[in-house]
Formats: C-alpha cells, structure tokens, sequence
C-alpha cells in the first residue's frame, strides 16, 4: 500500500476541476443559496480545536438559520447533552464549515466562515420555540459558499424510501450506551426513558 503524500503527485491523479467547479463558488449568499439555506432543516457544523476535529449535527424547522444579510447568518444553539464540543472549538478557532441537506435535493450546500458564540438575551429571545430560547446564537460571517453535486446522495440513495435503514437493525441507544460505557450505562432501561424525555427536551 502507498500513501499519496505529494501535492503534485495527487493533482496528478485527478486533474484540473472543470470550469463550473470553480466558478460556483461565491462569497457570499446568492439569491439561489439563500433558497437552499432557508429551505434546509439540517445542517453538519465542522470546528477545529485544540483537542481535534468535531462535525455536529444541527437541525429545526425549515428556516432556523436565518441570513442576516449575504454575509451573514444566524445559528440557535438548540438543546443537547451539554458536552459543547463545537463551542469550546470556536473559542479556540472561529473557523467554522458548514454542509446544509434539504430532504429530497440531492445537492448539498457547502459554507465556510468564521464564528462568535453571541449570548445577548434579546438575540436568543428571538428564536425561542414554545417559549423556550437557545442559550447562545452562532454568527457566521461567510467566507465562501458552493453548492456540492449530486453524486454522493444519489450514490447513497440517502432520500429514496427503498433504501432506508429499519432503525430495528441497529442497536438502540441503550445498547450503544451500555457498550461504549462497558455496562456503567444504558440499557433497557435508558431506551425508555429517552423514549418519554426526548419529546419534552428538543428546546
């Protein structure tokens, strides 16, 4: 096995992008990316930090990103299990990678930008859902914006109902809970109670 570890041998392996890879990329909201972005109710948040990598997944409604203007947009930090990984991340490198799905698209939208983590109590009012607001918002100042190609979802068939997963063919949370903490945690027990918390802990 040979590890590619030269920039110019890789370019060589792949070539130069065609000229519609390169002139999608913008830096900023178009009124075609403003679309997808307003229509999107799921997101994956890509930090750097001094302890590694962390990729996030962020989801609500249709429009729970708002865009301030074409250079700007606005995240909730919506409720999860406190571990903050993504936060303590931007703290240490605003540098943030953004990749938006909207079910039944199969291109994906990509954002690059840098982020602060804004706690103004009028800001989170702002997007509070059953009168329950975030406990910070992420503002993302945009540095480039493209959309992706089809091919990995359509590869997939990430949207195509003949090619889903029964959840019942994986291990539950429990069971992945009770492995990963080698029995500390989890179990039968934890599956249903996340059964009955989940739906009064999404805000």
């Amino acid at each position: 096995m040979a590890a590619v570890t030269d920039l110019v041998a890789l370019e060589a392996l792949y070539g130069k992008p065609g000229a519609p890879s390169v002139m999608k990329e913008t830096t900023r909201l178009t009124a075609g990316y403003r679309a997808i972005v307003e229509a999107a109710p799921f997101l994956v948040l890509a930090t750097a930090g001094p302890d590694g990598l962390d990729a996030s997944p962020r989801g609500d409604g249709p429009g729970f990103v708002r865009v301030v203007d074409d250079r700007k947009l606005l995240i909730p930090d919506r409720r999860g299990n406190n571990r903050i990984d993504s936060l303590r991340n931007i703290l240490h490198d605003p540098r943030v990678a953004l990749l938006f799905l909207v079910p039944g698209m199969n291109e994906t939208l990509r954002i690059n930008g840098r982020a602060t983590i804004e706690d103004d109590a009028a800001l989170c009012a702002g997007f509070a859902v059953d009168g329950k607001a975030p406990r910070t918002v992420l503002q993302v100042a945009i540095d480039t914006v493209f959309f992706q190609c089809a091919r990995a979802l359509v590869r997939s068939r990430l949207w195509e109902p003949d090619g889903r997963i029964g959840r019942g063919r994986l291990p539950s949370t429990g069971a992945l809970l009770a492995e990963a903490s080698a029995g500390q945690e989890g179990g039968e027990a934890y599956d249903r109670s996340l059964a009955e918390r989940l739906p009064n802990s999404l805000y």
